[in-house]
Parts: structure tokens; C-alpha cells; sequence
């Protein structure tokens, strides 16, 4: 996906998001995230949104400290004015990604063609990924995630985050986990060892121990452990106590 293509999911997404906890109830609980109301998810993505519009907007060359974090967020609203402040955090965000040259030095976590392409991409899944904790608070689904978002966020988690040194996704013995969608060209190949997993893409028909097969929606949403498993959303096949490893090791704070 190209940056512009990233910003308008951000602004989309972030628009749903609002639009999704201004008809619930602030206090509702998160079901996705068990420990959230809706109040802290919206203020934890409104925070973020201000966090990472620092870094494009000022040219910031390392991460922020706590007193920077808490200069650039600013004080936190009242209850009142929270719907009100997450939209201009939002808003901010998208302006700050739209302004920023492509050729911008900043900071960033994972490698990227660009930083600029980096915080586009990272605050669109960011953004659409909490979008579907608020539809479960909600008690009422949104509209999908378009398949290209899908597949690009699919491929940032695997390739991304899950693939880093950082990643907690570990196994005694080699394990192999297969993901294949049926509405777009994604297929990825995961190799869980005690070392960082490796990800490779294009191996369809590649056997592994479980293979998760479905739309890229529901891919998306299952890998993100904002799913459950339902033979309507997602086929097994295979070994599925890996999922449970995945469910419990492959988490993103």
C-alpha cells in the first residue's frame, strides 16, 4: 500500500472508532481487551495518535522519554470532552502524516521503506485494530477492514513485529504455521524455533503443521487475537495447539 493509501484508512478508521463510542456507553467493557472500559481504549489510541504525530510533525531522531511523552499527549480531558479530544488527536495525526515531506528523518521501530511510510502504516493498523475493540464494546459489528488493509496488516504483524528479537513467540521444537487468505494474494509461512521466528511469503502450497485459511478480514483480525474461531471465519488445519501458543505467546502490548 502506498502512504496515501495508509492515511485514508487512518482517517477512516479513526472516524469509525468515534462513531462506534459515541453510541455506547464510556464504561462499557472491552471484550477483546478484558482489562479496558471503552474510556481507556479511546483515551489509550488518542494517546498514541498524539505520541506518534510527534515524531513525522517535529523530525524527533530518538524515542521519546516519560516527560517527553507526557509534554507531547498533553493533560488528560474530562469524561465530557473525551469524544471531542480523541477526534482532534485523530485529526492531528492524519494532518501531521498529510504535511510531513516523504523524504522526512524521524524515528521509528520497524523496518520501513521510509519513516514517513512507517508511521502511515503503523497508526492505520493501530488505529483500525482498537476500531474493532470498539465495535465489541459496541456489542455490534462494524464494517469489515478492506482486504488490502487486511493483507498489508497481516504481513506488518508477521513480518514486523512477530519476526523481531523482541517477539515472545518461541518452541522447544521446530513448528510451522501456514497463513493462506481466499479473497486476496497473501500467503505467509511461519517457522516458530527458540530462536525469532522466520517468515516467508508465497509458499500456497507449502505444508505446515496448522494452516489458518480465510478471508483476509478475519485473518487480520484472528492473528491480532481480536477473534474468536468459527468454521465461518477461519479453517484449520492441522496442529491447532499452536494456536493457543500463538494466542498466548504472540502478543503485542
Amino acid at each position: 500500500m502506498e502512504i496515501t493509501e495508509h492515511i485514508d484508512a487512518l482517517r477512516r478508521e479513526g472516524t469509525l472508532l468515534a462513531e462506534a463510542a459515541a453510541r455506547t456507553d464510556l464504561a462499557a467493557p472491552v471484550p477483546t481487551c478484558p482489562d479496558w472500559s471503552l474510556n481507556d481504549l479511546v483515551r489509550h489510541v488518542g494517546n498514541v495518535h498524539r505520541w506518534a504525530a510527534a515524531y513525522p510533525s517535529q523530525g524527533l531522531p530518538a524515542p521519546l522519554d516519560e516527560d517527553g511523552r507526557r509534554t507531547v499527549i498533553g493533560p488528560a480531558p474530562s469524561d465530557a470532552a473525551l469524544l471531542d479530544w480523541f477526534r482532534e488527536g485523530h485529526a492531528a495525526l492524519v494532518d501531521a502524516l498529510t504535511r510531513a515531506p516523504a523524504d522526512v528523518e524521524c524515528w521509528s521501530f520497524l523496518p520501513s521503506p521510509s519513516p514517513l511510510a512507517f508511521w502511515a502504516r503503523r497508526q492505520a493498523h493501530e488505529t483500525a485494530v482498537h476500531r474493532a475493540d470498539a465495535d465489541a464494546a459496541a456489542g455490534a459489528e462494524g464494517p469489515r477492514v478492506d482486504t488490502a488493509l487486511a493483507l498489508d496488516g497481516i504481513d506488518e504483524l508477521l513480518g514486523g513485529f512477530v519476526a523481531s528479537s523482541r517477539s515472545r513467540l518461541r518452541s522447544e521444537r521446530t513448528r510451522t504455521i501456514g497463513v493462506r487468505t481466499t479473497d486476496g494474494p497473501g500467503s505467509w509461512q511461519l517457522t516458530i524455533t527458540q530462536e525469532p521466528p522466520t517468515v516467508g511469503t508465497g509458499g500456497a502450497a507449502e505444508p505446515a503443521d496448522l494452516i489458518l485459511t480465510g478471508p483476509a478480514h478475519d485473518l487480520y483480525l484472528l492473528l491480532w487475537n481480536r477473534l474468536p474461531v468459527g468454521p465461518a471465519q477461519v479453517e484449520l488445519d492441522g496442529d491447532e495447539a499452536l494456536l493457543e501458543l500463538w494466542r498466548t505467546s504472540a502478543v503485542i502490548g
